[in-house]
């Protein structure tokens, strides 16, 4: 198939590129950033801001597959202005990318969306079916999947990803969390009982290529392991495995003070699982974290 992917320079996207020339695909990445050196030669690449109508847009109507995947970074201190280019860089790309789907199309819009669309729920068990959150993250999802839903009436099949904790090798958040561990500084965040909803990079990418090729799948798909566990959990395991201690905790206090805003999400969490995933058949290949982590941290 032809696939398109916005966000193509990112943590997901580079890998994403690499296994779809892998199966054989036509991709043609668009991104702000130059090619990243582990992008295929064969991906046709576009550098393009996308919060932004232009050129790049023309690419669209040859496409099968539309992968949606452009957004700023949520992973810092969380001011007026960084959380309107968290929201602009996502609505804006979807926006502009809707409106280059020609009318009467039949291709995919696979447009990400996050776990964070439930906002704080404690230890509520979280399936697609749930309503969303009301906090900043939750408000973003909620328009996010909105503008990406409008692809259907121009006969767009859209589905919704809401991805959980993306663990891969590259980056992320084991990208942050390593580094603190080895310098014997890793712990929990918090208490730690917050729930930590994850997925390992290769079911990312076999959970995406599994719904472009499953068209009865439609809408909101959470895409985490069917095993979320607690933050303190998390650490455990990681401590165990880089064989350093795992029990020192960073206060709330700290997290807030250092990150403001996101610092509270990042003492919250949602235990999400994975429903329509598993009701279409999809077999995890790391649905356990120890598993998961154990893979990405082997030389």
């Amino acid at each position: 198939m032809k696939v398109l992917i916005t966000g193509a320079s990112g943590f997901v996207g580079t890998q994403l590129c690499v296994r779809l020339v892998e199966r054989g695909h036509q991709v043609t990445g668009v991104a702000q950033r130059a090619r990243p050196t582990a992008t295929p030669s064969q991906v046709h690449y576009i550098v393009a801001d996308t919060t932004q109508p232009g050129s790049w847009q023309e690419a669209v109507a040859d496409q099968d597959v539309l992968i949606n995947l452009a957004g700023a970074s949520i992973f810092r201190r969380w001011t007026a202005k960084t959380k309107e280019i968290i929201y602009q860089s996502r609505i804006l790309t979807t926006q502009n990318l809707v409106h280059a789907i020609p009318e009467g199309s039949s291709m995919t819009l696979l447009s990400t969306s996050a776990v964070g669309y439930y906002g704080s729920r404690g230890d509520a068990s979280l399936t697609e079916e749930e309503p969303h959150g009301s906090d900043f993250l939750a408000s973003v999802c909620v328009d996010w999947e909105s503008a990406a839903m409008k692809a259907r009436a121009k006969g767009a099949r859209v589905v919704c990803p809401r991805f959980g904790i993306v663990l891969g090798k590259t980056g992320g958040a084991l990208g942050q969390m390593i580094p603190a561990f080895k310098r014997f500084v890793g712990g929990p965040l918090g208490n730690g009982r917050q729930w930590f909803s994850w997925i390992h990079m290769e079911d990312l990418i076999g959970a995406m290529l599994f719904v472009m090729e499953k068209p009865a799948i439609e809408g909101p798909v959470n895409f985490c392991a069917p095993h979320p566990v607690r933050n303190e959990t998390l650490a455990q395991v990681l401590g165990k495995l880089l064989r350093r201690p795992s029990f020192l905790r960073t206060p709330a206090f700290v997290l807030k003070l250092a990150l403001g805003e996101f610092g509270s999400v990042l003492l919250e969490g949602q235990r999400v699982f994975p429903a329509v995933l598993l009701r279409h058949g999809y077999v995890f290949r790391y649905p356990e974290i120890e598993a998961a982590l154990r893979e990405i941290l082997k030389a």
